[in-house]
C-alpha cells in the first residue's frame, strides 16, 4: 500500500478516536443519569434547567471545541457532535442550549474576536460560568437577515444600539449576547456589523419566555436593545463585516442541530424497539409484525445516514475544508428524519403515543423546530444549489 492509499485508509476509518469515545460514554452517563429521569417534568413545567447546566459545566460541556486557551475542553467538532446527539437522545432542549450557547454565541465570539474580547468574554462561556445569547432574527426579518432594521450609530468612544430581536435562545437567562445591528443601513447586508452585549447594561430588555409548540425548557425570548450604550472595544469583528461572519457562524450551528436531529431519531427508534417488544396483540409482539418492522428499519437506516452525513461536516470543519454545502445537506436530512422518525414513532406506539406518559409526543413537538432554525429546510435547498452551481462550473 503506498502512502496516498494508506491516508485514504486513515481517512475512511469509521473508528472514533480515544478521546471521541470517552467523551460519548461521559455524556451517554450523564443523560442516562441526570437527563432523563425529569424530562417528562421539565417539559411540562418549562422551567430552564439551571442545575443541569451547572451540572454541565462542570464537565466540561459548555465549551466542548473551543481553545483550552480560552478555558474549552480542546475538543474537535465530531466530540461535539456525539455530545450533542447523547443529550438530545432524552432532552432536546437542554442540547438546544448547549448547541445554541456554543456554536452561536460563544462561537461567533471565538470565530471573530480579538484575544482581548475572548479573555474576557469567550473564557467564562467556555467554562458555563455565563450563558451566550446570538441575537439575528427580527419580528420581521427571519431567512431574510439582511433585511433587519436594528441599527447601531457610532458616538464617540461608543456604539448607540437600538432594535428589536425575537426568537433567541437564552434571552432572559443568557449574560452575554452577540448581536447583530446594521451600521451602514445604505449597504444592506454589506453595512452589517456584530457586537458583544452585556445583559445587565441599561437599555437591554429581555421579554417574557414565548410558548411554543416544543423545545419547551429552552428559554426563548424577545430581546429589546434600546439605546444601549455599547464600548467601541465590543465591536467584534471587522465594522460591516458581521454578516460575513455570520454565515460561517450559521454553518458551524447547522452541524449542531444536525447532530440534535439524529439524537431525538435515535431516541425516537430506541423508544419503539423496546415499546414493540413489550406491546402485544394477537398473542405476540408487535415487533415481530412485517408493518412494524419495515418502520423500525427505515429509521434504523435513515439514522445512519444522517448521523454520518452530519460527522462528514464535522470531520470538514476540524480539517479546516469548506463545508457549507456538507452542513446543510446534513441539516437538511437530519431534521427531516427527526420529524419522520418520531412521528413513526407515536405510530408505533399506538394511543399511547398521543400521550405525555410517553416521550415520543415529545420527540415530535421538538423535532419539528430542527426543520426551522437555523435556516429552514426551504433556505438549507437554496444553499444547497447554490454551492452545487458552483461545483459544477454554472
Amino acid at each position: 500500500m503506498n502512502t496516498d492509499q494508506k491516508e485514504s485508509a486513515r481517512q475512511l476509518s469509521f473508528d472514533y478516536s480515544q478521546d471521541q469515545q470517552m467523551i460519548r460514554d461521559a455524556a451517554r452517563e450523564f443523560a442516562e443519569r441526570h437527563v432523563a429521569p425529569d424530562v417528562i417534568e421539565r417539559d411540562m413545567s418549562k422551567k430552564f434547567p439551571h442545575d443541569l447546566v451547572k451540572l454541565l459545566a462542570e464537565q466540561g460541556l459548555m465549551g466542548i471545541y473551543h481553545s483550552e486557551e480560552y478555558g474549552g475542553g480542546g475538543f474537535d467538532t465530531v466530540s461535539f457532535c456525539l455530545v450533542i446527539e447523547e443529550i438530545a437522545r432524552w432532552d432536546a432542549s437542554l442540547a438546544l442550549t448547549i448547541a445554541s450557547h456554543t456554536s452561536l454565541g460563544s462561537g461567533h465570539i471565538a470565530l471573530a474576536g480579538t484575544h482581548q474580547q475572548k479573555m474576557k468574554y469567550l473564557t467564562p462561556l467556555a467554562q458555563g460560568e455565563k450563558l451566550a445569547g446570538w441575537c439575528l432574527t427580527e419580528p420581521g426579518s427571519g431567512s431574510d437577515a439582511s433585511g433587519m432594521t436594528s441599527n447601531a450609530v457610532r458616538d464617540g468612544d461608543h456604539w448607540i444600539l437600538n432594535g428589536t430581536k425575537t426568537f433567541i435562545t437564552q434571552g432572559s437567562v443568557g449574560d452575554t449576547f452577540v448581536v447583530l445591528a446594521k451600521t451602514d443601513p445604505d449597504k444592506g447586508a454589506k453595512g452589517i456589523s456584530a457586537f458583544i452585549v452585556e445583559r445587565e447594561w441599561d437599555g437591554v430588555q429581555p421579554g417574557e419566555p414565548m410558548h411554543k409548540l416544543g423545545m419547551n425548557s429552552s428559554d426563548t425570548t424577545e430581546l429589546v436593545f434600546e439605546n444601549v450604550k455599547v464600548p467601541a472595544e465590543n465591536l467584534l469583528g471587522e465594522e460591516n463585516k458581521g454578516f460575513i461572519d455570520t454565515m460561517k457562524v450559521l454553518d458551524g450551528g447547522r452541524i449542531g442541530i444536525g447532530a440534535l436531529s439524529v439524537g431525538i431519531a435515535r431516541g425516537a427508534l430506541e423508544e419503539s424497539m423496546k415499546y414493540s417488544q413489550e406491546r402485544k396483540q394477537f398473542g405476540k409482539p408487535i415487533g415481530s409484525f412485517q408493518a412494524i418492522e419495515h418502520k423500525l428499519v427505515d429509521m434504523a437506516v435513515r439514522i445512519d445516514a444522517s448521523r454520518m452525513m452530519v460527522h462528514r461536516a464535522a470531520w470538514l470543519r476540524d480539517q479546516g475544508k469548506p463545508f457549507t454545502k456538507e452542513a446543510s445537506m446534513a441539516k437538511l436530512m437530519a431534521s427531516e428524519l427527526s420529524v419522520e422518525a418520531a412521528n413513526e414513532a407515536i405510530q408505533i406506539h399506538g394511543g399511547y403515543g398521543y400521550t405525555k406518559e410517553y416521550h415520543v409526543e415529545r420527540f415530535l413537538r421538538d423535532a419539528k423546530l430542527n426543520t426551522i432554525g437555523e435556516g429552514t429546510s426551504e433556505i438549507q435547498n437554496v444553499i444547497i444549489a447554490r454551492e452545487l452551481r458552483k461545483e459544477f462550473g454554472y
